[in-house]
């Protein structure tokens, strides 16, 4: 799947506070190893390096374009990979910051990576729990209906596409790890014109503008945006965008 550095780049700051609210909870003190797994731009990762001046950071995207636009000197090993691909052997702290809900196997992964990581290791990651939240249902919605369900079945996941709360923490101990989950509803606002469409446009609605020829895609995007603007409503302020993600930071037993 593309993705576009630009779009996803539109609303950098309230996407980065996820990422450090997710790290100032990984209590490693002098690591040797970190790997960023999905770090998109790289422009998070290269806080860790900071943090870590002493440790080898690795970070690494399946989106080449993302890649290209990784910071060059961050101190930083950046490559093109998978998150199925990763091999956690020996490494110290792993951290994934709004991947995983992209990767059906990722409890799968997440129980690997846990028996593959060194004793007082890290493993840490963030997953938006956004699903049912209107922004997710009424694409999936109007995805489904008459005019449109024959070319975008299949497309979309929903709820599915992570676990709860408990659940992972029931993995993570499961693995043997201590853990920590919690959830944050974070309180965007947002700002200029259908901003909620522009939010989307770099996540949660790429796989069905991909589905679609341009003419389609620009017909689907208007009776979308029709709908998130009744859903979400704007201010004088702005537009308030609620936002769940669900974290979990976990360590191997020393």
């Amino acid at each position: 799947m593309k993705w576009d550095p630009s779009q996803y780049a539109r609303f950098a700051t309230p996407r980065s506070r996820a990422f450090g609210d997710l790290v100032a909870q990984i209590q490693a003190k002098a690591p040797r190893e970190v790997v960023d797994v999905g770090c998109g731009a790289g422009n998070l990762t290269a806080t860790l390096a900071k943090r870590w001046p002493g440790a080898r950071v690795r970070g690494f995207d399946s989106s080449p374009d993302m890649i290209a636009k990784a910071p060059t000197h961050a101190g930083v090993e950046f490559g093109v990979a998978s998150a199925q691909d990763f091999d956690a052997t020996g490494v110290d702290v792993v951290v994934s910051n709004a991947v995983l809900q992209w990767v059906p196997e990722h409890r799968d992964l997440l129980r690997r990576w846990a028996s593959q990581l060194v004793p007082g290791g890290w493993l840490a990651f963030q997953v938006p729990s956004n699903f049912d939240a209107p922004s997710h249902r009424l694409m999936r919605e109007l995805a489904e209906s008459p005019p449109w369900r024959h070319r975008l079945a299949g497309v979309l996941r929903g709820t599915e596409s992570v676990a709860t709360p408990q659940e992972y923490l029931d993995l993570l101990a499961g693995a043997g790890l201590l853990a920590e989950v919690w959830q944050t509803e974070y309180q965007h606002v947002l700002p200029g014109p259908d901003p909620v469409l522009e939010w989307v446009r770099g996540t949660g609605l790429r796989p069905v503008l991909q589905a679609l020829d341009a003419e389609s895609a620009v017909e689907f995007e208007r009776e979308y945006a029709a709908l998130l603007r009744e859903a979400y409503p704007a201010r004088d302020y702005g537009t308030p965008f609620p936002f769940l993600r669900t974290f979990a930071v976990s360590t191997v037993p020393a």
